[in-house]
């Protein structure tokens, strides 16, 4: 699925899709949390076919490359994986070959975290936000930003028909290692 190569403060993976959305029980979708911006749009193709779960919308650029993508949350926010919906069969030249995710607390200080290259992408691509060293799982960040570098074909403008971001699950009983399904469990359960 995803090839990892080393790189410094940049990790390059190679994906191409899947058609099913499978995300972890543990993660719980973080977007309604955040303000979204889009660096340009073509009228009718904004921020809100991003995220109205419709595979039909889409965002469609409309100036030149990097079209960007912007999410702020208003505190620092725990995240660990950016989900993107693109069709390379529908969309051909709008379909993003190459894209760069970066964080930080604002516009004045983004960092890149990720490089990815999409291969004719047909479906939801899963993109870890996690590092390469296994004790982080997850970025702590005010913002987010999604960076589209390149098109496939050398297209202009690009095509993303959905983006969905994941947090870790907050434990619901502080300091408990586990997380109880049950109502029996959870009733006869001790903190010590």
């Amino acid at each position: 699925m995803a090839t990892e190569s080393d790189g410094e403060e940049e990790t390059t993976g190679k994906l191409s899709g899947s058609q099913n959305l499978a995300v972890d029980d543990d993660s719980r979708e973080m977007a309604k949390k955040a303000a979204w911006s889009v660096s340009s749009c073509k009228p009718g193709n904004g921020v809100p076919s991003l995220r109205d779960d419709n595979l039909e919308t889409y965002w469609q650029s409309d100036g030149a490359q990097p079209h960007l993508v912007n999410i702020q949350f208003q505190k620092k926010v725990k995240l660990h994986l950016l989900v993107l919906y693109v069709d390379y069969k529908l969309d051909e030249s709008y379909t993003p070959s190459k894209i760069s995710i970066r964080a930080g607390d604002g516009f004045h200080n983004m960092k890149e975290i990720k490089t990815v290259e999409l291969v004719k992408p047909v479906g939801w691509v899963h993109i870890s936000l996690s590092g390469t060293d296994p004790r982080d799982t997850f970025i702590h960040t005010f913002m987010l930003q999604i960076a589209v570098l390149s098109n496939h074909l050398n297209g202009r403008d690009t095509h993303i028909r959905q983006i969905k971001i994941y947090g870790p699950r907050p434990n619901p009983v502080p300091n408990q290692p586990f997380h109880f399904t049950s109502k029996e469990f959870i009733t006869y359960s001790t903190i010590r």
